[in-house]
């Protein structure tokens, strides 16, 4: 079931900043569509109920110019996932399988720059009952001096439920009345979790011992059904008890197999054993038969805290545990430890000296550690003392103490750690201990390496040379203890002290600090040096692309700042137009690179580039110069505003305010272009006034026919020519629903996306956005800024290069599935043809590939490549027609792979499968059928162009 809400903002002050600009406004609340319950606590506030499971649409209205933008926020209870962090930009908020934990207040907040923000919020109350849990308990106690005794029991019903749930006792079959059963009292408890009834039986008599109902019901809210449980008391009934059938303690040897039982002893109903794990979960190779856990060949993973219990509903859970520890030893250590009373560094006749030995073994308090010297076990004298548990090291270390060293006392000495009497392999190391062979370590940056550079996705190393003997391992972490290694370790070992770095980035520059490590050699200070790690990356630039417009003959000025680059000095900057080379100008250190065009005129009209380059790679600020008119920005508003006419027609009332009117020539007029499957329904030029900002401009459609969909192109006219245009679909009443083919463009509009879907064994998803909905802070350089039509307000599908993605993820859009019907083509052939048409957007230094794919669903799906294609496709959206001649019914699958790196968006747009070949070419038919005026010949050459533009300006202006 989905419920909708719809947040209705009317205009209250209409004219802002501007004739035409509108800025939200709070209205009422109004609703739409099915709904558990609709109430109003007051008249500003209402209360949306719905089951939990179902499926939760809150769209919010807007009015405004330019069209507002939505922002849903949630407060009051626990939010869910992602909605919790983040705010949701988009009309409808839309919830499925909503759960208890996202009820609470829900705010829409719509702003578009102008006036203030209009908010409405709205409390989402989820319903729910769970199904009710029943205990027992009873209580024995003697009366009279132990005459007789008394049995209570209490029957304790639990369960969680919004809204509070009532509760009925049956015996049998019939309700329990406590004002007419004096045996009986029923009471709700304090501090219990949850809503709780207990029905408490004083002093059993032999009819109660019977079969006990708790229905629990919230009176049907929500269609909601009532729950119950039964329970049957007898004479006998009583809580459970377990036995086990190992110690509460059990070491084994790996490979060892292990069964573990828990006996029930007692307890009526007869109860139910169940086991589980402390920390983690049973292993899944763990076979549980009843009350016996078995492991065959335990591995050290397994250890851990089994436990199992015994429940029948009776008094409390039965439960016992078993300490499982399998025996395990890894990373055997030695450190030498000199005189610590006289601050030495290294080994001297006549003074004290600690060898000292650790495992990491579990269990740690079981390893014995056997001490030889030159090959003999080495006996406690009065100079050697051994040391089980040394009380100044780790826990589990044991150690070796010479005291007063002689040189009788120089030998190899051997630590041997071992479990007796286990079949886990002993683990040894050897010392040499003499006053030759024992030197303090030395640490040390070779000469030109305090310094590494190195370029981003190469490789580095850093060296700190280390000697010593015995020669100590190397650690190295960040200097700043806030930045883990690359590997995401807090520090990396090296034996050679030799630090090796793949595909370095720029956030990996900054101080390494190389450190000798206390363990493997002298427990004495640590040697410590610090390697700086440059990564040079070329100039980060801005603008990366911008629009320039200028009137005719006016001087305009290109500049490209570097914002940072490492290395900081620009080696070199030059300018193009076009792709070619501009005569160098006299570089400026103090400025950035700078372009001036002292008059602007149709042949400097075109696209600037401004390269610059420091040694570490180049980068590009882009321009895109001319005095062609902004596009036109389209006034949204909803409901759409659609008036049905006589004969099955509707008429539009297109409205427009024009973006920047004064950044370029004065507009004389405007093309309006009027297209319907792909054909010219109207296409004329249309005279204004010159255009002022922020003033709607208005022009009535007519004759539209229902149901038809239309797509409006509308393009501004100056005395230089034809500006850039803005396109917008207009929708009759119905919002748009299901993609079929012959039927629809999908601009991916409507949030159902036209009944395409994710593939579910791809890698990630597509993205369904718009200007407006864009993250600030997305990666530059790559993918669209608007949609196929150039307007804020449109959407596209799109793929994030960014993290966590890597390099080859795939991400697979499937189209709905379509049903070949007829039997043979239009020539005679089997197969029907059928043209994929689409847009793409394909911007970037890292760009992976796109991909058509056609899948047929048989015995098995098959898919098979249509059109591919990869790498930067440069700024602008492109057409591409993909012909197809499926066998059956099938599916169009758009596979983005992602490239190298985060710059590699890959967007698509106005997508439609119609049935017939592909055109040869994409332009607009020479003729057209006109609705409600003349015929003119689109599109017009030049000359015709210019004529028409004076023609206009003479009409305007005479």
């Amino acid at each position: 079931m989905e419920i909708f809400w719809i947040l209705l903002f009317s205009v209250i002050h209409p004219y802002v900043r501007g004739q035409g600009v509108y800025a939200p406004s709070n209205a009422q609340i109004v609703h739409s569509g099915q709904a558990c319950l609709v109430k109003e606590d007051n008249i500003n506030d209402r209360i949306y109920t719905i089951r939990e499971g179902d499926t939760l649409v809150l769209q919010c209205l807007v009015k405004g110019h330019p069209k507002p933008q939505v922002r849903w926020t949630k407060t009051a209870g626990s939010a869910s996932d992602k909605f919790q962090e983040t705010s949701i930009f988009n009309e409808t908020l839309r919830i499925q399988r909503i759960q208890r934990v996202q009820g609470g207040r829900y705010y829409c907040k719509a702003e578009n720059g102008v006036g203030v923000a209009a908010i409405k919020s709205i409390r989402v109350d989820v319903q729910y009952l769970d199904q009710p849990v029943l205990t027992v308990h009873q209580t024995i106690s003697d009366v009279r001096g132990s005459y007789y005794q008394e049995k209570t029991v209490f029957l304790r019903c639990t369960v969680n439920s919004n809204p509070p749930a009532r509760f009925i006792w049956k015996r049998g079959s019939q309700p329990i009345e406590q004002s007419k059963d004096n045996g009986v009292d029923i009471y709700e408890p304090l501090y219990t979790q949850g809503e709780t009834k207990v029905l408490k039986l004083k002093n059993l008599r032999p009819q109660d011992f019977a079969n006990y109902t708790c229905q629990v019901s919230v009176r049907n809210v929500c269609e909601i059904p009532d729950t119950f449980v039964t329970f049957q008391l007898t004479s006998a009934t009583s809580p459970p008890a377990l036995r086990l059938s190992v110690n509460e303690t059990l070491v084994l040897d790996p490979g060892k197999d292990v069964m573990m039982s828990c006996e029930v002893t007692a307890g009526n109903p007869t109860p139910t054993v169940t086991w589980s794990r402390t920390p983690g979960s049973v292993p899944q190779r763990a076979v549980i038969d009843g009350g016996t856990l078995t492991l065959r060949s335990v591995e050290a993973s397994d250890s851990g805290f089994y436990n199992c219990a015994a429940y029948n509903k009776v008094g409390n859970p039965a439960k016992r545990t078993v300490n499982l520890v399998v025996r395990d030893m890894r990373n055997l250590t030695f450190q030498i430890t000199p005189d610590s009373n006289k601050d030495s560094e290294s080994i001297q006749m006549g003074r004290d000296l600690k060898l000292s030995c650790h495992v990491d073994a579990q269990p740690q308090d079981k390893v014995n550690y056997t001490w030889y010297k030159n090959g003999v076990p080495i006996l406690p004298s009065e100079n050697l003392v051994i040391l089980r548990s040394d009380p100044d090291m780790a826990p589990g270390t044991g150690s070796l103490e010479i005291i007063d060293m002689k040189f009788r006392d120089q030998a190899t000495y051997t630590c041997v750690a071992n479990f007796p009497g286990s079949i886990v392999p002993d683990l040894r190391v050897d010392v040499n201990i003499t006053q030759s062979s024992v030197t303090p370590p030395i640490l040390s940056v070779p000469s030109g390496g305090t310094v590494v550079t190195a370029r981003e996705g190469a490789w580095a190393e850093l060296v700190c040379l280390v000697d010593g003997k015995p020669r100590p391992p190397v650690l190295w972490s960040r200097a700043d203890k806030d930045l883990p290694m690359p590997s995401g370790e807090w520090a990396t070992e090296t034996r050679d002290g030799r630090l090796r770095l793949s595909n370095v980035t720029r956030d990996l520059s900054g101080t390494y600090r190389c450190q000798t490590a206390p363990y493997n050699g002298l427990n004495i200070k640590r040697r410590e040096a610090q390697v700086q790690l440059s990564v040079q990356y070329p100039p980060i630039v801005e603008p990366a692309y911008q629009e320039v417009r200028s009137p005719t003959n006016q001087p305009v000025t290109l500049r490209c700042s570097v914002v940072k680059a490492n290395p900081s000095r620009i080696a070199r900057a030059s300018w193009l137009m076009n792709g070619r080379p501009l005569p160098p100008t006299v570089p400026d250190s103090q400025e950035p690179p700078t372009l001036r065009i002292e008059r602007l005129s149709p042949s400097s009209n075109g696209t600037y580039e401004c390269r610059v380059s420091n040694g570490a790679g180049v980068s590009s600020c882009v321009f895109n110069v001319s005095a062609r008119a902004y596009n036109p920005e389209f006034y949204f508003d909803t409901p759409n505003p659609i008036r049905v006419l006589p004969g099955s027609n509707y008429s539009y009332i297109l409205q427009w305010t024009q973006k920047e009117p004064r950044a370029v020539d004065r507009i004389l007029g405007y093309w309006i272009n009027v297209r319907q499957m792909n054909r010219v329904a109207m296409s004329r030029q249309m005279e204004v006034k010159e255009p002022q900002p922020g003033v709607l401009l208005s022009y009535v459609l007519t004759d539209l026919r229902i149901p038809l969909d239309y797509e409006v192109r509308l393009t501004p006219i100056t005395m230089f020519g034809l500006g850039d245009s803005a396109t917008r679909t207009i929708q009759y009443s119905e919002p748009f629903t299901y993609f079929r083919p012959s039927d629809h463009v999908c601009g991916f509009e409507d949030s159902r996306i036209c009944g395409f879907s994710q593939d579910r064994s791809d890698t990630f998803d597509w993205t369904r956005q718009n200007a407006l909905t864009q993250n600030p802070k997305r990666t530059a350089n790559t993918g669209p800024d608007t949609d196929r039509s150039g307007t804020k307000e449109g959407y596209y599908m799109y793929i994030e290069a960014s993290r966590p993605r890597v390099a080859g993820d795939k991400a697979r859009l499937l189209s709905p599935l379509f049903n070949v019907t007829q039997a043979r083509g239009a020539t005679g052939s089997n197969r029907v043809p059928y043209c994929i048409s689409f847009y793409y957007h394909m911007k970037g230094m890292h760009i992976g590939s796109l991909n058509i794919l056609m899948r047929v669903k048989g015995i098995a799906t098959v898919d098979t490549l249509l059109w591919s294609i990869s790498g930067n496709q440069g700024p602008e959206w492109k057409q591409a027609n993909v012909p197809v001649n499926p066998s059956g019914a099938f599916q169009v699958v758009f596979e983005g792979v992602r490239g190298t790196g985060y710059e590699g968006d890959i967007a698509i747009d106005d997508v439609s499968i119609t049935t017939g070949k592909c055109k040869q070419d994409n332009t607009v038919s020479n003729t057209a059928v006109l609705l409600g005026g003349a015929s003119h010949r689109w599109p017009l050459s030049p000359a015709q162009l210019l004529g028409c533009t004076l023609s206009a300006y003479l009409l305007l202006y005479r």
